[in-house]
């Protein structure tokens, strides 16, 4: 009987050497979601660290990169959907943009991680780390990958537009997605209208609709359609402040009350938003408000001032 052939067994193929660095990988990832939901939050350094460079990552892959790319976007999706979800600790974000960043390193052509990722990193906190910055340099890694693709412009136009309130920028990329071959015809109106009627909730209900009915994924036309209840709820909050300001101003009971509206005549009842939740009046203040409760809150407001902090995780990626 010959003797085993020692150097073969010493060489496995490469087609099982890249299975196993695969499982120990999706095993990693696995510990990690599994230590996520029963150990405390990690600090921003030390989540970091967890989270290795894409580069690295693909020459370990070999041709399994796509399966890494899908481990690392179930990732950003437990982080984000964890943390979102989390009571009692404050939301943190860090490394959202380090794992949509490896994904993407991963696979360049990830599109539902490059458009969903921009919404998620846009997000305003609570909801969302409010990074901006972060969604725009995500869409223009796919742009880099994929130079002609209209969409990536159209979000970037979108981020520009609903979260750092810069018309100008928003409408220059509207113009710049509408020149692309395939791109749609109401992308050059839209930046027409952006450029002229930045700012007006007309406008941003445009956007919104131009999304709705142009998306070919059903998250993203429901968010869409989430963010124009927001705009029926800002138009609904700004009616009836005008009759709670006029019944202060007519020398109205104090504490205001809805039921003193609605005994007044002024009101057939209790106010609600665009999906039914009542809205609050400030007892003292007269200034209505959409409580958390509600699916709509938080509502849009002015973005926070700019970060000029250096993408985390963008090192080497």
């Amino acid at each position: 009987m010959p003797p085993p052939d020692t150097r073969q067994a010493a060489n496995p193929p490469a087609a099982l050497l890249a299975a196993l660095v695969v499982a120990l990988l999706a095993g990693s990832v696995g510990l990690q979601v599994v230590r996520d939901r029963t150990r405390p939050p990690e600090t921003a350094r030390d989540a970091v660290l967890y989270v290795p460079s894409g580069a690295v990552l693909q020459r370990l892959a070999l041709s399994y990169d796509a399966v890494l790319a899908d481990l690392y976007w179930i990732r950003a999706l437990l982080h984000f959907g964890g943390t979102r979800l989390a009571e009692g600790r404050p939301k943190k974000y860090e490394v959202l943009y380090p794992l949509l960043s490896i994904a993407t390193t991963l696979d360049p052509h990830f599109n539902i991680a490059y458009r969903f990722g921009a919404f998620f990193l846009s997000e305003p906190p609570p909801g969302g780390p409010g990074r901006p910055d972060q969604a725009i340099a995500l869409l223009e890694r796919g742009l880099a990958a994929r130079p002609g693709k209209w969409q990536y412009m159209q979000d970037i136009g979108f981020v520009h537009y609903w979260w750092r309130r810069d018309y100008a920028e928003a409408a220059r990329w509207f113009k710049r997605a509408a020149d692309q071959p395939g791109a749609p015809w109401w992308l050059r109106s839209l930046a027409a209208n952006t450029l002229a009627e930045g700012g007006d909730r007309r406008a941003s209900r445009a956007l919104w609709t131009a999304l709705a009915e142009s998306s070919d994924n059903d998250w993203l036309r429901r968010e869409a359609a989430r963010r124009l209840k927001q705009l029926d709820t800002l138009d609904a909050i700004d009616q009836v402040q005008a009759i709670v300001q006029r019944h202060i101003a007519r020398g109205g009971d104090v504490p205001y009350t809805w039921e003193a509206l609605v005994r007044a005549g002024l009101l057939r009842g209790v106010p609600t938003d665009a999906t039914g939740t009542p809205l609050e009046l400030g007892p003292y203040t007269g200034r209505i408000t959409l409580p958390e409760t509600s699916p709509l809150w938080p509502l849009p407001s002015e973005p926070p001032p700019s970060q000029a902090a250096p993408l985390p995780g963008a090192e080497g990626q």
